[in-house]
């Protein structure tokens, strides 16, 4: 025989968990109809009272997720008060990690929706970064938290990425002996772009390796020295005309020129 029952979360945050937990539940009692009310963002005495004045009118059973334990408590007590079937799920589980883990919960409500919040950033941010990795979508360049700019080989692709990681939406745009700049990059605001640097004598050697590892000749004008010097000094003077920071490359790991980066930029 089917019944109506009614079950009422009640969350600090988004209750978003509590339900996916009762619905998983639920499955299990298939002969039932069951109606969830779920009540967000329930963080004072007033609101517990007005949330479980409605779910003594339905009689419903009331499933709830606090980290403060006051409001915890008062929950607990209004619906022995009542008369509702209640649930905690959020209490037992905090007692648990405490003892374990020796340590004190936060009770600061919705940590776990901003960890999503925070995950999904930093994937928005890769997509974008990929998209825009080498010049390549430069109608979005406006969109970027950060431009990297620099002359082939400056490490522009891996420190965008390594950035993206960290939640910026990065582009880069290399810098082609005899081919003007995109007027796009020209239009951004100077305190989000960056120009990077390297001595011309390590960019020698990255430059005649990657020519190696594609079969071809290490001695063209793309792995001359006196080449690479004259593209290192016109990017310098046109980082200067620009306004923009710079960060030397030379002999560092992907993470300190990063930090580098965001510091110049006064993003830390």
């Amino acid at each position: 025989m089917t019944h109506n029952l009614t079950v009422f979360l009640l969350s600090d945050a988004t209750g978003e968990t509590a339900e996916n937990i009762v619905t998983a539940a639920l499955t299990q009692f298939k002969g039932q109809s069951v109606q969830i009310n779920r009540i967000s963002n329930v963080r004072t005495k007033n609101q517990v009272y007005e949330a479980l004045d409605a779910a003594a009118e339905r009689r419903a059973m009331v499933i709830y997720t606090m980290v403060n334990c006051e409001l915890s408590r008062l929950v607990h007590d209004e619906c022995e008060a009542l008369g509702l079937t209640s649930l905690d799920i959020m209490t037992p589980l905090l007692m648990k990690c405490s003892e374990f883990f020796g340590a004190t919960p936060n009770e600061t409500p919705g940590l776990l929706h901003s960890v999503d919040e925070e995950y999904f950033r930093r994937i928005e941010a890769v997509e974008f970064t990929v998209r825009n990795d080498d010049g390549q979508e430069v109608r979005f360049l406006n969109n970027a938290d950060i431009v990297l700019v620099g002359v082939s080989r400056t490490s522009k692709t891996p420190l965008s990425i390594y950035l993206a990681h960290r939640g910026w939406k990065v582009a880069n745009i290399p810098l082609v002996h005899g081919i003007d700049p995109p007027k796009e990059l020209l239009k951004m605001d100077h305190k989000r772009v960056v120009g990077l640097l390297i001595n011309p004598e390590r960019l020698v050697e990255l430059r005649a390796s990657r020519l190696r590892n594609l079969g071809q000749d290490p001695k063209t004008a793309y792995a001359d020295f006196e080449q690479i010097e004259l593209e290192l000094k016109q990017a310098r003077n046109f980082f200067r005309r620009q306004k923009w920071a710079t960060v030397n490359v030379t002999g560092k790991a992907v993470e300190e020129t990063a930090n580098e980066v965001l510091v110049k930029l006064k993003l830390k």
